[in-house]
């Protein structure tokens, strides 16, 4: 594969990877919102808790799901012949841990790099995501108000 074609298609599996991690999200926040319903006048640290858990759960699955596509994708293009290095160059590279114990043939680096651009992004909105969850309920667990 060309490197105009890895740029594209690298691109457009970023942009797909978003768009999950995005929905994901979107989903999370309307769990959140009726476990917040159902967690009504309970302990704000049990609401805290749950909240938190619920979140960090839906983003646990988005990188995941996201892991597992750049995985399928890779085998899909002849990049690797098996499921275990695929998801595991895929995992390191998402990760940004790369190891460098398995890499790409020139045919594919450009490619495979924008998983770890994907990761870097993804991480980054779920970082943001929970900060801001977190800010919003800690001190208010800490009062003792129970409101969410």
């Amino acid at each position: 594969m060309g490197q105009i074609d890895q740029l594209f298609w690298g691109s457009v599996v970023l942009g797909v990877c978003a768009l999950i991690h995005v929905g994901m999200l979107v989903v999370g926040i309307r769990l959140i919102q009726a476990l917040g319903h159902a967690l009504d006048g309970r302990r704000p640290s049990l609401q805290v808790a749950t909240f938190v858990s619920g979140a960090f759960a839906a983003m646990v699955l988005s990188h995941t799901i996201q892991v597992w596509l750049w995985a399928g994708i890779l085998i899909y293009m002849g990049a690797f012949d098996f499921w275990y290095n695929a998801l595991y160059f895929a995992l390191v590279t998402y990760t940004t841990v790369g190891y460098g114990d398995i890499v790409l043939t020139i045919d594919y680096r450009v490619f495979g790099a924008f998983a770890g651009v994907t990761g870097i992004l993804c991480f980054g909105i779920s970082t943001a995501f929970l900060v801001s969850l977190i800010g919003r309920l800690l001190p208010k667990s800490l009062m003792g108000t129970g409101n969410h």
